[in-house]
């Protein structure tokens, strides 16, 4: 998207939509990542005119005919208040259309009050600089998902308008695939009576954890979100152990069927297996740490953020339509924390 106004003139196919903003999107050229919803609010600013005669008539329509002749006004994308920020971010892919970072522990996606800067969102405005296209008609990053301050990992981030919206229709349906590593307390069980007595938790094939329930904010406490039996939004969380440390504590593999606010905690929390380290949902329990060394028994039992890491991501690609994937390593405080958890036997 240019930094001046820019006009398009398009040709409507054949065949149009009905709909006047999905037939103009229909033909948009690939290279102005102009998305279906962007297009609907120039309609609705009065940017897009019908051609006549070579001449460009404001019409109070929504369909077009036929190889009919639109154009399309485009204003330059505005600059955010945002202040970019040189701030050092681990790029794990770059296209012209989106990017793919692994976001350290501690650091915010998205600036908000107490955290206005040194974000994620800060230091991909002073990355990208230039090849930001427009989301909406703004310069900036289009941030389709989120982890948590102190959750590690994985994130794609929109650079074009035409990305934001095929990266965020599949996180609406679900088709995204995200992996998380996990460390929680104890070891969950398909032998656990306990587990298969709990409201939403059941097992499938493989031993796999499956966790349905509806998650919404906590009636008391509105920095944290709880299980509800009636209300909140609808919630699904797999696990599977991948190794067991002397039956006290557990590295497990979580995937998302959706994506509700600190979902994998708060579900780990409602089995009775939460996170190590985690200051909002660890439950009561701690890990056994009989037999270690002070300095793992150090490590353990002070850790000090959410052993959570977003450790996979793939989707759809929304403009080559591939099938791409992502992957980080874990980083070297849960490194650290799996060689002390080892130790255990």
């Amino acid at each position: 998207m240019s930094d001046t106004l820019q006009t398009l003139v398009l040709i409507l196919g054949d065949t149009p939509p009905a709909r006047l903003d999905k037939a103009l999107a229909a033909v948009v050229p690939e290279e102005e990542s102009l998305s279906r919803s962007r297009i609907g609010k120039l309609i609705e600013a009065g940017a897009v005119s019908r051609v006549a005669d070579g001449v460009p008539v404001t019409v109070l329509k929504t369909q077009g005919q036929p190889q009919e002749e639109w154009q399309v006004v485009v204003p330059p994308a505005e600059t955010l208040e945002t202040v970019a920020q040189d701030i050092p971010i681990d790029v794990v892919y770059e296209d012209d259309h989106l990017i793919v970072v692994n976001k350290p522990a501690g650091m915010v996606v998205h600036p908000a009050p107490g955290s206005e800067d040194g974000t994620l969102v800060n230091a991909l405005l002073h990355h990208c600089a230039d090849s930001l296209s427009g989301i909406g008609g703004a310069k900036r990053p289009g941030i389709v998902h989120r982890i948590d301050k102190d959750t590690s990992g994985i994130l794609v981030v929109a650079k074009s308008d035409v990305a934001h919206q095929g990266l965020a229709a599949q996180f609406a349906d679900h088709s995204i695939n995200r992996r998380y590593t996990a460390f929680c307390i104890g070891v969950p069980s398909a032998a656990d009576p306990r587990l298969r007595g709990l409201p939403g938790v059941g097992f499938e094939q493989g031993g796999v954890l499956r966790v349905a329930t509806n998650i919404e904010r906590h009636k008391t406490d509105r920095k944290r979100m709880a299980v509800a039996a009636n209300s909140g939004r609808h919630a699904i969380t797999r696990a599977s152990v991948i190794e067991s440390f002397a039956d006290r504590a557990a590295r497990v593999e979580c995937w998302l069927e959706t994506g509700r606010t600190h979902q994998i905690r708060v579900h780990l929390s409602h089995i009775g297996h939460g996170l190590i380290g985690d200051p909002v949902y660890g439950t009561r329990r701690k890990v056994k740490t009989a037999g270690l060394g002070a300095e793992d028994v150090a490590l353990i039992s002070g850790f000090p953020r959410q052993a959570l890491h977003a450790a996979k991501l793939g989707f759809v690609h929304p403009v080559s339509e591939d099938y791409v994937e992502f992957e980080a390593a874990l980083p070297a405080d849960l490194q650290a924390l799996d060689r002390a958890l080892r130790a255990l036997g």
